[in-house]
């Protein structure tokens, strides 16, 4: 169907033909390009990589393919089998290795995965150095290792254990108040390993687990993205379970969206709003998020006298600002929490373990929670575009346009208006303009979108 070659690795989906789909040897050749990239960068001959995957139905065969493939270049490989993304970037330093490869399609259907490309801090590499992975790769000019020099090869099993007793020693995760509470959670974990390791982190913070679809089978029992048109079960269950909260995971845990006690979606938007209120009641600093994600987060940064500012959009552009800024918290508005004090990754367990610490503490329900922050509405549409119009050229007109208004060209075009805002970003692979908005409300947002896409062209 199609192989989707990026900075941040490859993915595609399983079967069909080579070039086209992510085939066997198209896994052979990105792991060997990986390999190769961090031989011709290291200055020492011998190299670690850890290796995770989610439960995908293909993870294995992947795994089996990827690992034999270092091991032939002549690199070691530490295997954690069954993991979740932040646990494999968390792993990492903790293991002193030189890289590591996540074997995930994140929130991409079954038939799909992906290797994703991680340096020696457990942080995805950045565009510069893709580039010369997807350059290596394209020239297939790769050495293997003689006989006696193939790498080797272990496996481990503590890597959860070792991931959950990090988010345990935080100090502001405050386990006694969340023990306190004991809180009965439902969890949705999509058939993937979020089914493992998130029961594991629920006992050890003293809460009652109900478990639903958490067995890791790769067979996702719905759209494994977490958005509100998905999560009809876990919304029924935890009315029905009379739960104090409901807790989505995507299929390599680093995306967490929130269900209230009434069986309402706390947003996906609110997930990392509702952290940072906690952390930055506690400690004046900087939030970081993408131009996409909602205001809430800068509202809220706000009433806590500290500074919000937003990056472009993509996790390692999130991390880059991060740093730079020296944020306490981050992340995107999809439910990703980046919390660098832990490391910098999104994070789906240490976002549990802060949203019931601030939940505790709070002494509200979920639902009350959530009516503390302003409510926003957002909206998403496109407008497509034939291929010989200048996409470029259309955004800075849309710039000229609103000169007068507060506007960012970090990503696209940002436009921050009064009472909403709207972002236009072009495609990487058609021509399509993006139109992301966001409005007191759902019909302010979705009319601000279509105003857009009217003024585009009446500017074509």
């Amino acid at each position: 169907m199609s192989l989707i070659k990026s900075i941040s690795g490859i993915r595609g989906t399983i079967g069909g033909k080579v070039n086209d789909n992510l085939t066997p040897l198209d896994v052979v050749k990105f792991a060997s390009a990986f390999g190769t990239w961090l031989q011709n960068n290291k200055n020492k001959k011998d190299l670690t990589l850890i290796i995770g995957r989610d439960a995908r139905i293909s993870g294995l065969m992947v795994n089996s393919l990827v690992t034999a493939t270092l091991q032939g270049l002549g690199i070691n490989v530490i295997d954690l089998g069954l993991s979740t993304t932040p646990t494999v970037e968390i792993m990492v330093p903790e293991l002193k290795a030189d890289g590591g490869i996540i074997l995930t399609a994140s929130h991409n259907p079954k038939q799909w995965n992906a290797l994703k490309l991680l340096n020696e801090k457990g942080e995805f590499i950045s565009g510069e150095n893709g580039a010369e992975v997807l350059e290596l790769a394209e020239n297939e000019d790769f050495n293997y290792a003689e006989v006696d020099d193939l790498g080797k090869y272990e496996t481990r099993d503590d890597a959860f254990d070792i991931h959950i007793q990090q988010i345990l020693d935080l100090p502001m995760v405050d386990v006694d108040a969340i023990k306190a509470k004991k809180y009965k959670v439902v969890l949705d974990a999509v058939n993937s390993t979020g089914g493992i390791a998130i029961p594991m982190l629920l006992d050890k913070l003293g809460c009652e687990t109900v478990k639903l679809y958490c067995d890791p089978t790769g067979h996702f029992p719905h759209n494994p993205e977490p958005l509100k048109e998905h999560l009809g079960d876990i919304c029924e269950l935890v009315i029905k379970e009379k739960a104090d909260v409901g807790i989505v995971v995507d299929p390599d845990v680093d995306r967490l969206a929130l269900i209230d006690e009434k069986g309402e979606m706390f947003g996906e938007e609110y997930t990392l709003v509702a952290v940072a209120d906690y952390l930055l009641k506690n400690k004046n600093g900087v939030a970081v998020s993408n131009l996409s994600s909602s205001r809430a987060l800068r509202d809220v940064a706000k009433t806590h006298s500290s500074k919000y500012f937003a990056s472009a959009v993509g996790e390692v552009n999130v991390v880059n600002l991060m740093k730079e800024k020296e944020a306490v918290i981050g992340g995107e508005g999809n439910g990703g929490i980046i919390y660098p004090e832990l490391h910098y990754g999104r994070d789906s367990l240490v976002g549990v373990a802060l949203f019931l610490t601030h939940l505790a503490k709070e002494n509200k329900t979920v639902s009350e929670l959530r009516a503390g922050y302003p409510a926003y509405f957002m909206g998403k549409k496109k407008i497509e575009l034939t291929p010989e119009i200048d996409v470029d050229a259309i955004l800075t007109k849309m710039e000229k346009e609103y000169q007068n208004e507060e506007v960012s060209t970090v990503d696209g075009v940002k436009i921050d208006f009064e009472n909403n805002w709207v972002h236009l970003r072009k495609s990487n692979t058609e021509p399509i303009i993006r139109i992301y908005t966001e409005a007191f409300s759902q019909e302010e947002a979705d009319d601000l979108g279509d105003k857009m896409i009217e003024k585009i062209k009446s500017l074509i």
